[in-house]
């Protein structure tokens, strides 16, 4: 145990070192409170996003619900493992617009969480990031020449508790409690040209911060059942209720110089812009988070094969920080679509590894609920990924990867074509042990 412990914090902070920029390189990202992160595993996403399936060695992040399972036969009926979950990703992308295309790369720490069994409960804490914001975008005159540039940084993360009962053998129930916080940083320059169109000396730059902190909540359900002897049915869905996060918002203003060949800004001086907020009444603002609800069925064979379906929907219509203005969006309700399933040839195989390893793979479509110059700004995603058995068959690194789109080239929009890498450990060991001799 104290080595799996030691492999854990060892394995959160190499990712985390690796994972010092943005976590988005996206556009995108600009409006709102950024990008939201996919919350969940590598294994779920290597399914096309698929969160309906749990069992007793892998942790779910999406469904309370899981936390709580039947004890395991093979550890005489008295318990299950402690589950220990790290996981990180690499995106690269290329951007197209107007036939013009630039490429850009992210790293980002996804998650790290434990579960723990006590009788027909289950507990479980982490950490892992709601939202990123990484992005560069300038504009420019009908000449060419800059007009503005934006650019912004930063996110939000959430520390959660969960809590799982088993209700039946059958039937789980759970609730996380999650507590969001981070800061979005943005900011304009506007550039300034003379009568012969030459750029003045001293720009001036715009600086944005909003800190925001809250609390959220979302409610699961898990039921699986054993249909025609050998297939189980296991169907599940979860309702996260709308939530207010308070965002207390600071403004500067830089004098600067821009050097447009090197493409560098360097700071003359800073000065308090905090009345500016106060007139207009976002010195602190709310920005509402969406209600989520989502809903799966699927079959397969215990330990074997299973494939499945999820759908989900969320209110974001009237979703905006009103910190960060946009004239040309608007915000209708989202919706997403995800199938996906994993195939195992033989769990227990003594000889052949591979025949121990977890296939998967899958394909998820998003409307994003996110609308620009009137264009839908939706995903498609098409993912594959294995588990590979680290020693037991209670641990093992997973690796994923995803390829996909979002956004359109349509009325000066841009597109995005990934493909993100992520990987893995879930590790496994039991602790609570019942003396069977004083």
């Amino acid at each position: 145990m104290i080595k799996k412990l030691v492999l854990v914090f060892i394995a959160a902070f190499a990712v985390n070192s690796y994972a010092q920029n943005s976590g988005t390189a996206s556009p995108y990202s600009y409006y709102g409170i950024g990008n939201l992160k996919f919350k969940g595993t590598v294994e779920n996403r290597s399914m096309g996003g698929l969160s309906i399936f749990s069992d007793s060695i892998h942790v779910n992040l999406r469904n309370p619900a899981s936390y709580a399972s039947e004890n395991l036969k093979m550890y005489g009926g008295e318990s299950r493992p402690v589950k220990f979950a790290i996981g990180g990703s690499h995106t690269s992308s290329s951007m197209e617009e107007n036939g013009v295309s630039d490429d850009a790369s992210s790293s980002t720490f996804d998650y790290i969480a434990i579960s723990m069994p006590v009788g027909k409960f289950g507990f479980g804490f982490g950490l892992l990031p709601y939202s990123s914001v990484g992005y560069k975008l300038q504009t420019n005159y009908d000449n060419g020449d800059l007009q503005n540039r934006f650019t912004g940084e930063g996110g939000l993360n959430k520390a959660f508790l969960s809590a799982g009962y088993l209700v039946t053998k059958n039937l789980s129930i759970g609730v996380d409690a999650q507590y969001g916080f981070g800061n979005i940083k943005n900011s304009i320059l506007q550039y300034v040209y003379d009568t012969d169109g030459q750029l003045i000396s001293y720009q001036t730059r715009q600086n944005n911060r909003s800190d925001l902190s809250g609390v959220s909540f979302n409610f699961g359900m898990t039921y699986k059942a054993l249909v025609f002897d050998d297939f189980e049915w296991v169907s599940s869905a979860t309702y996260a209720p709308s939530s207010t996060f308070k965002s207390k918002n600071s403004r500067s203003f830089s004098t600067v110089v821009v050097n447009s060949s090197a493409d560098t800004e360097s700071i003359v001086s800073t000065i308090d812009g905090e009345q500016s907020l106060i007139d207009a009444g976002l010195l602190e603002t709310d920005v509402n988070v969406a209600s989520k609800f989502s809903i799966g069925t699927g079959i397969g064979q215990p330990r074997h094969w299973f494939v499945g379906v999820e759908t989900t929907f969320e209110n974001t219509s009237g979703a905006t920080n009103e910190h960060i203005e946009s004239n040309n969006v608007e915000y209708e309700d989202a919706f997403g679509l995800s199938v996906g399933g994993f195939y195992i040839p033989k769990y227990n195989a003594f000889t052949g590894y591979w025949n121990r390893v977890v296939y998967r793979a899958g394909f998820r479509t998003q409307k994003s609920g996110l609308v620009i110059n009137d264009e839908e700004i939706n995903e498609f995603g098409i993912s594959f990924g294995a588990g590979l058995p680290l020693g037991t068959i209670f641990s093992n690194a997973n690796i994923g990867v995803e390829f996909g789109k979002r956004g359109t080239t349509s009325k000066n929009l841009i597109q995005e074509n990934f493909v993100n890498f992520s990987i893995s450990l879930s590790l496994n060991d039991r602790w609570f042990v019942k003396r069977k001799f004083d």
